[in-house]
């Protein structure tokens, strides 16, 4: 049997003045408060999600040090 997540309030945290804000911005998106504040922690777990892969770089060849180019050298 699956256990569903009890629904929480995603406007708990909020003062007045940034509920008030993010309501003007979801209803000039024409949808609701509920839906534009899970449109925003989707595209916040996908931006943190993005950033994790672009973190870490990828390696570049690593040069010969001195004294193997030196060595290459000799041999030919």
């Amino acid at each position: 049997m699956a256990k569903t997540k009890p629904d929480k309030d995603p406007t708990a945290g909020m003062s007045e003045a940034k509920r008030a804000y993010e309501a003007r911005r979801a209803e000039k998106a024409g949808i609701s408060l509920e839906k534009w504040l899970a449109q925003k922690e989707k595209a916040r777990n996908g931006e943190s999600a993005a950033s994790a892969v672009r973190a870490t770089p990828a390696r570049a060849a690593k040069t010969p040090g001195v004294l193997r180019r030196l060595f290459g050298r000799g041999k030919g």
